[in-house]
């Protein structure tokens, strides 16, 4: 050519290629920066599908819960509706009626239990659906570096255990959780709430993001606005456990919401350093309902609340409050939700290996929402690391337990010492905190 100029080849000029430069150029930053977070997690989406049917096809699957699952809801379906005489082989039947309809669901597709492979695929699912909704709340909140999604999702082996190698109802009501704080985001509480008491309903731990959700709620809508959501979940745990209420009413509430429920001190995760009598002992889990109704009650009016407002200020309609009501950021729900739960966590009376799921998801975001600016990556990811290896110590030991609770107890104080999350602008009347989108 004239000059010896040469011509740029279509492909190096597209577009598509120039965006392939730059990530190579920045791949370091691909891996910080909160806006990769979406690329990211796409990738690693896919990933999970590969990883999730290799596990399925070279691990061997681990009967504990799913047989007894059946041989609950097989009684239903064989016309039993007296929640006390619902029973599988590993005790009585203590889920909420939700319970019983999806797992009577799984129960024909799976060929009245029988086929482990379908149960196991369908399982997937829910774990693909459940990764979709957190990530979407990652994407939202941008908060956590993008690197942390490989521990988020590939890289736990009790996760993918809970999910499609043991197939426990846990999974279930924690994605129908994630769907309500999505919904929740977008300014759906109504239907949030529904989707809420569903996941109550499947089973009862969902409860410990109630405090949480109660304070949004009222931050949103004042005390009049907000009884009729709390009548929705109410009016939908009543219309789901009807046949089973009307059969034997203590017997359902007794069984399904037990809350004195005890625990053997063989599968504790988080009480092993413990001797089993002190375990055991009613008065050391008063102690523990307390503590964790104290430490709520502090974080609600420390941390939750505006300085310089009331808490009797959030049961009046928002229009009528001294201080401009302000309408709750998408961090600020999360955060709440999260910290709500995440307190139940560290106060429970026992933590079986299944339990983890109910909180895993969350653990990145609490740790990058604390107020210790010194508490580098590497420590938080060293944190997530002793976590996941507590989870995955079997039996667990006294060092397990106790690196579990010093784990814990860091993350909490990260959390108090948080600086308060703004709020959004104040909006005009006609929008303020009633903002409800319905359709």
């Amino acid at each position: 050519m004239a000059g010896g100029a040469r011509r740029k080849s279509p492909v190096c000029s597209s577009p598509l290629w120039e965006t392939f430069q730059t990530l190579w150029q920045d791949k370091h930053l691909l891996l910080f920066k909160t806006e990769y977070t979406l690329l990211v997690v796409s990738v690693l989406w896919f990933l999970e599908i590969g990883i999730n049917f290799w596990v399925i096809q070279k691990v061997a699957y681990t009967e504990i819960d799913w047989k007894a699952y059946m041989d609950e809801v097989e009684g239903v379906i064989n016309g039993t509706y007296d929640y006390t005489q619902l029973k599988g082989d590993t005790g009585p039947l203590v889920y909420p009626a939700g319970f019983v309809y999806i797992f009577t669901v799984l129960y024909y597709i799976t060929n009245h239990g029988v086929n482990i492979r379908i149960g196991q695929y369908i399982f997937t699912i829910f774990y693909l659906i459940t990764l979709l909704l957190v990530f979407r709340i990652y994407y939202r909140t941008k908060k956590v570096p993008p690197y942390i999604f490989f521990f988020v999702c590939c890289a736990s082996y009790r996760i993918h255990s809970i999910f499609v190698l043991r197939l426990f109802n846990d999974p279930v009501a924690m994605m129908l959780l994630f769907a309500a704080v999505n919904l929740f985001m977008d300014g759906y509480w109504t239907l949030g709430c529904g989707i809420y008491s569903l996941a109550v309903s499947v089973k009862m731990n969902v409860l410990l993001f109630a405090p949480g959700l109660l304070f949004l709620l009222l931050s949103e809508f004042g005390l009049i606005r907000t009884i009729p959501k709390l009548s929705l979940c109410a009016g939908i745990q009543l219309l789901l456990g009807l046949p089973f209420l009307l059969e034997n009413p203590v017997g359902y509430v007794t069984r399904a919401f037990d809350l004195g429920r005890q625990f053997m001190f063989k599968w504790t995760v988080n009480w092993r350093f413990l001797p089993e009598w002190l375990f055991l002992n009613r008065y050391f889990h008063l102690l523990l309902l307390a503590t964790h109704l104290l430490v709520l009650l502090l974080f609600t009016f420390r941390r939750w609340k505006r300085s310089g407002e009331s808490i009797f200020e959030l049961l009046k309609e928002p229009n009528q409050r001294k201080m401009p009501a302000q309408k709750s950021t998408v961090d600020h729900m999360v955060l709440i939700l999260f910290t709500s739960n995440f307190i139940g966590m560290c106060f429970s009376r026992s933590l079986h290996y299944q339990f983890y799921v109910w909180y895993f998801h969350t653990l990145p975001y609490l740790l990058w929402s604390g107020g210790v600016k010194k508490l580098a990556h590497l420590l938080r990811v060293l944190i997530l690391g002793l976590i996941e290896l507590s989870w995955n110590t079997y039996p667990s030991t006294n060092s397990s337990s106790a690196s579990l609770h010093v784990c814990h107890l860091i993350i909490l104080l990260c959390l108090w010492l948080a600086p308060p999350l703004p709020s959004a602008p104040p909006e005009r009347h006609e929008h303020t905190a009633g903002k409800d989108k319905r359709h």
